[in-house]
C-alpha cells in the first residue's frame, strides 16, 4: 500500500482547511487579533510607565512582604541587572507577554476546572484532552496561529495561552474535589445554598490548589513566550532567536539570563503568595 497517498491526501485536506478557515473567517481573525494586541499593549504601557528603579522596587517589597528581607533585596537587585544589561524594554515585553498570556489562561482555565471539579464525566473526558496538549511540542501551536492570525504578538499569545491552560484546569478541579468530605456535611447540615457552599466552603479548601495552578501556568508560558520569538512575539525571545541567527552569542546569554532572572522572580513570588495562601486557610 502506498502510504504517500494518504499522506498527500491529508496534507491537501488540511491545506484547503486552513485557507477555507482563513477566508471565511477573516473578519473574526482580525477581531481576535485586535482584542490579543490591544490587551497586551495595554498592560505592557503600565509596564513602561514607571521607570525601571520603580520596577525594581516594587518587586523588592513583594519580595519582602511574601519571603524575606534577603529575598525582597535580592529581587531587587536583579531586576536592576536586567535594567543594567540594556534589555529592560526587552524585559518588560516579556513580561508583558507573559502576564497578558497567563491572564487569559486563568480566565479560562479556571472556570472549567471549577466544572470539572463537579462534573466527574465532564473531567473524565477533559483528560486526554490536556494530556494531548501537553504531550505535543510547544511549537506545534505556532503554525495554525500563523496561519490564522498571522505574525506578530497575538499568535504567540493564542499559542501560550493554549499552552498554559491545562495546569490552571487540572489542579482547580483537584482543589474543587479534594474538600473534605465532613465539612460539606457540615455546610448541607447548617443549610448552606448551593452558591455559599462553593463561596464558604470549597472555595477556601481549593484556594492553595489553584495558587500553585497559576505558578504553574506562569511558568509554561514563560517556557513558550522564549519558543514564540520566532513569529516576532518581541521581548527576550525574538532577542534570543535573533541573536542566534546571527551568532551574536554575548546578547543572547545576555537575554538568557535576563529570562531566568524573571523566571525565578515570579516562580518564588507566586510560590511564596500560594504558600501563603495555604497558610491563611489553616
Amino acid at each position: 500500500m502506498d502510504t504517500s497517498i494518504i499522506a498527500d491526501t491529508f496534507d491537501t485536506w488540511t491545506d484547503d482547511t486552513l485557507s477555507w478557515i482563513s477566508d471565511n473567517g477573516e473578519w473574526l481573525f482580525e477581531a481576535i487579533r485586535s482584542v490579543l494586541e490591544g490587551t497586551y499593549d495595554g498592560i505592557l504601557w503600565l509596564l513602561q510607565l514607571a521607570p525601571f528603579y520603580v520596577i525594581a522596587i516594587i518587586g523588592a517589597l513583594l519580595g519582602w512582604r511574601l519571603i524575606n528581607l534577603l529575598s525582597g533585596t535580592i529581587i531587587g537587585a536583579a531586576l536592576v541587572f536586567c535594567a543594567l544589561m540594556g534589555l529592560w524594554a526587552e524585559t518588560m515585553s516579556t513580561l508583558g507577554l507573559v502576564a497578558t498570556a497567563t491572564i487569559l489562561a486563568l480566565v479560562v482555565g479556571i472556570p472549567i476546572g471549577i466544572v470539572a471539579g463537579f462534573v466527574r464525566r465532564f473531567d473524565s473526558a477533559l483528560e486526554p484532552v490536556l494530556d494531548l496538549i501537553q504531550t505535543l511540542p510547544p511549537y506545534i501551536y505556532l503554525l495554525p496561529a500563523i496561519a490564522l492570525l498571522g505574525y506578530g504578538p497575538a499568535t504567540a499569545l493564542v499559542a501560550t495561552v493554549i499552552v498554559a491552560m491545562p495546569p490552571a484546569i487540572r489542579l482547580t478541579s483537584l482543589g474543587i474535589r479534594m474538600t473534605p468530605h465532613e465539612f460539606i456535611e457540615l455546610g448541607q447540615a447548617s443549610g448552606l445554598r448551593p452558591w455559599q457552599m462553593f463561596t464558604k466552603i470549597r472555595l477556601p479548601f481549593a484556594i492553595p490548589s489553584i495558587m500553585a495552578g497559576i505558578n504553574q501556568s506562569l511558568m509554561m508560558a514563560f517556557g513558550m513566550v522564549v519558543i514564540a520569538g520566532i513569529v516576532g512575539s518581541g521581548g527576550l525571545g525574538e532577542t534570543i532567536y535573533g541573536a542566534v541567527r546571527t551568532l551574536d552569542i554575548a546578547t543572547s546569554i545576555n537575554a538568557a539570563i535576563a529570562i531566568v532572572i524573571l523566571t525565578m522572580v515570579l516562580d518564588r513570588l507566586t510560590q511564596s503568595a500560594a504558600r501563603s495562601a495555604n497558610g491563611g486557610r489553616r
